[in-house]
């Protein structure tokens, strides 16, 4: 249970309530239990309007809140409290944290093995059967789920959620408030390998990676997403950077700040990506290249060549017809030779 007034307060750690002041004491004081959509709310339940398609459902809405743009205040039933915000789709981002189940463990539990040299901070949880290594550092309030391996020399921040089955290499670096969903791999040994004269006999010479993962402050890594360790230089990901379920990051792979990955992207060894990218689902980018700042790729799109230019780029096709996908292509084909 969370009152309006302390709702206000967590929303306006990223935008104002623009109606704040209109607002009486007896409706700060209103108490919700968790959020619904504007058709399903009850009078114990947040909801928003972030999208105008959604008006119709707006005007009937049981919701105890709603937040909405001013365009949309005078729309809100009488029945509920309007809270008026520029952006509500990122207020309900906000507001969705308040109400979120805590699963966070408590202390350390007797079954997990950390090393003597270990430098364990204040008020942090440590799930069973955790492994934790030599002279690795954890921050304060950060929380280890079950079956989680942290090898020697890595160091984690600060109010970190590291779910189970999570493994992070040695010699890691994990910023603060950094979230790793379950499966996830950080600083697993690098595609690295150089041909012998015969590879069907004589095999591929192992390449030792000898980087590191450095990840920044406010990233999230989606379930079973593999980071790779650099093999001279670091694989570095930067700060407030997202990155969904099952992507690959290779070797030595640069990430700036803010750029959002979704799954099922593979990023070839290294490559730089610039800062606010948005990188759509299946995306497959080749290695050795730089992206700029502020590029988006859509899904499926394949990056073969560096991109200096911000801007929306596109390469994969949408379904059709078998036979009409053949003659198209061949179409597609024949403008090369234009």
């Amino acid at each position: 249970m969370i009152t309006i007034e302390q709702l206000i307060t967590r929303i306006e750690q990223r935008q104002p309530i623009i109606n704040k002041a209109e607002l009486s004491d007896t409706q700060l004081k209103l108490t919700l239990n968790s959020i619904g959509s504007l058709t399903t709310a009850n009078d114990a339940q947040l909801s928003f309007l972030a999208d105008p398609h959604y008006l119709s459902s707006l005007t009937n809405s049981q919701a105890a809140a709603v937040l909405v743009t001013a365009e949309y205040r005078d729309q809100v039933p009488a029945t509920s409290i309007a809270l008026v915000v520029a952006s509500p789709y990122l207020a309900y981002a906000s507001a969705s944290q308040v109400f979120a189940r805590q699963t966070l463990g408590s202390g350390i539990h007797p079954s997990a093995v950390i090393a003597d040299s270990a430098l364990l901070g204040e008020q942090i949880n440590i799930g069973p059967f955790c492994v934790i290594g030599d002279n690795v550092s954890i921050g304060d309030r950060s929380c280890l789920d079950a079956h989680v391996v942290i090898e020697a020399n890595t160091n984690i921040g600060r109010d970190c959620v590291i779910k189970s089955q999570v493994v992070i290499g040695h010699d890691c670096v994990i910023g603060n408030h950094v979230r790793l969903h379950a499966g996830v791999s950080v600083g697993a040994e690098g595609f690295g390998f150089a041909p012998t004269n015969n590879p069907s006999i004589t095999g591929w010479e192992r390449i030792a990676q000898l980087g590191r993962v450095i990840i920044g402050d406010h990233v999230r890594i989606g379930s079973q997403t593999c980071i790779d360790r650099g093999a001279i230089d670091d694989t570095v990901i930067g700060n407030n950077v997202i990155i969904d379920n099952l992507v690959q990051v290779a070797h030595n792979v640069h990430i700036g700040d803010g750029t959002a990955i979704a799954a099922q992207t593979a990023i070839a060894g290294s490559t730089s990506i610039g800062k606010r990218c948005i990188i759509g689902g299946a995306v497959g980018i080749t290695g050795h290249i730089n992206i700029t700042d502020d590029v988006t790729l859509s899904g499926m799109t394949m990056v073969t060549k560096s991109i200096k230019i911000a801007g929306s780029y596109s390469s994969g096709t949408a379904a059709m017809p078998t036979a009409k996908w053949r003659r198209a292509a061949v179409r597609f084909r024949q403008l090369g030779n234009e």
